[in-house]
């Protein structure tokens, strides 16, 4: 049975990431074109967001810091991804 440190312990949290950026890795060899390139891009953002939200909360330590702290990088975080995707997508358009 897993308890929630176990979920959350650095080496389960590091093979989160690998995985993570081994499929963003072979996403970018996908030459997409079209509509399914565009979802290939916000896909790999996505990806971004939950990467960047992993490594702030837990090599961060911002799990167990001060919300304003938490949500101030968090927040960055989300609008430096919602505005490339919007760039992108004002581009593609």
């Amino acid at each position: 049975m897993q308890t929630r440190d176990s979920i959350h312990s650095p080496l389960t949290v590091w093979l989160t990431l690998v995985v993570a950026t081994g499929i963003t890795f072979f996403a970018g060899e996908f030459e997409g074109s079209g509509p399914a390139g565009r979802w290939l891009v916000i896909g790999v953002l996505a990806l971004a967001l939950f990467k960047g939200s992993l490594v702030a909360l837990h090599f961060m330590e911002l799990r167990h810091a001060p919300a304003v702290w938490k949500w101030s990088v968090l927040g960055w975080l989300w609008m430096v991804v919602l505005g490339i995707a919007g760039a992108y997508l004002k581009g593609t358009a």
